[in-house]
């Protein structure tokens, strides 16, 4: 959320409007407190990230009873909380769509080198380390990414999958008990819903001789984010691809998107297209070691 919060505060400086933050803990009744706060305070407009997306008609309800706009980022609530308040939006990425492109980056990889099929059975047999448990980009992401690889002609076969939780110590200490239980060698390809958990597969693989230069010793790994440690390790050789969740963009249109509804301005003259008067979607993009360049 760093990128997030910075898009934000460097647009609303542009702006020379006034942007307040409040970190919700990981915990939803703090946040709910926050809001209310800033409610009492009496903000134009609320931009929220909610601890849980499925708790987000509080803060609907919330906003609807003051009249203040409310712009959700990052966690999607759903189109019924969103359809109960009219000026409730949601901006971010369909992650179903970075999943599919995770797919896609896997599925090129394995048709344009034989050598990926270790064990000749024109099956990948693959490894997912998923992120936070019941968040909706992990679900999506997942699910799209084996469906993309399906898609392309290639059969499946998932040799393990794990919780991680978005972070890089525990997927590199999961990645390694896997390699260890499987054999590094019985592993055709590792699919992670971010770059950190990547990055921890791509250290656990190192700790095992792979990945560092030996082309018969190589695992292709795969992440969402695009962020500098993962362009780092695609450049070194070490990671194949990434996609890009365009936090920047994001955050920037979260801050356009609020000072238009503060401002009482025509939406459409923001510069972002808005879908059924309720979302803003950024594309993602794929990245490959060519792109970091």
């Amino acid at each position: 959320m760093l990128r997030f919060r910075n898009a934000m505060a460097e647009e609303s400086q542009k702006a020379s409007a006034k942007i307040d933050f409040a970190d919700g803990q990981d915990d939803q009744n703090t946040q709910n407190s926050q809001i209310d706060e800033f409610i009492a305070n009496g903000v134009n407009v609320l931009i929220v990230n909610p601890v849980d997306r499925m708790s987000s008609q509080p803060i609907i309800d919330k906003a609807k009873a003051a009249n203040i706009p409310v712009v959700f980022i990052n966690r999607e609530p759903s189109l019924e909380m969103l359809s109960t308040y009219d000026k409730a939006y949601y901006i971010g990425a369909k992650a179903e769509e970075s999943g599919t492109q995770s797919g896609q980056l896997i599925a090129e990889y394995f048709k344009s080198h034989p050598e990926a099929d270790k064990n000749k059975d024109g099956k990948l047999q693959y490894i997912l380390l998923r992120g936070q448990n019941g968040h909706q980009d992990m679900i999506l992401r997942s699910k799209y990414s084996i469906e993309a690889i399906k898609e392309s002609g290639i059969e499946t076969v998932e040799l393990a999958n794990a919780i991680a939780n978005w972070d890089k110590l525990q997927a590199m200490t999961i990645a390694n008990a896997f390699i260890m239980s499987i054999g590094a060698e019985n592993i055709e390809a590792i699919i992670a819903n971010n770059d950190e958990m990547a990055l921890g597969a791509v250290e656990a693989l190192k700790a095992n001789n792979y990945n560092m230069g030996d082309p018969a010793l190589y695992i292709p790994v795969v992440g969402v984010d695009a962020n500098a440690s993962a362009l780092e390790a695609m450049d070194r050789g070490e990671m194949l691809g990434t996609v890009l969740n365009d936090a920047d963009n994001q955050g920037i249109a979260a801050v356009k998107l609020a000072l238009a509804l503060a401002e009482n301005k025509d939406l459409n003259s923001i510069g972002y297209k808005i879908i059924d008067n309720k979302y803003i979607w950024i594309p993602y993009q794929k990245v490959t070691r060519g792109d970091t360049k």
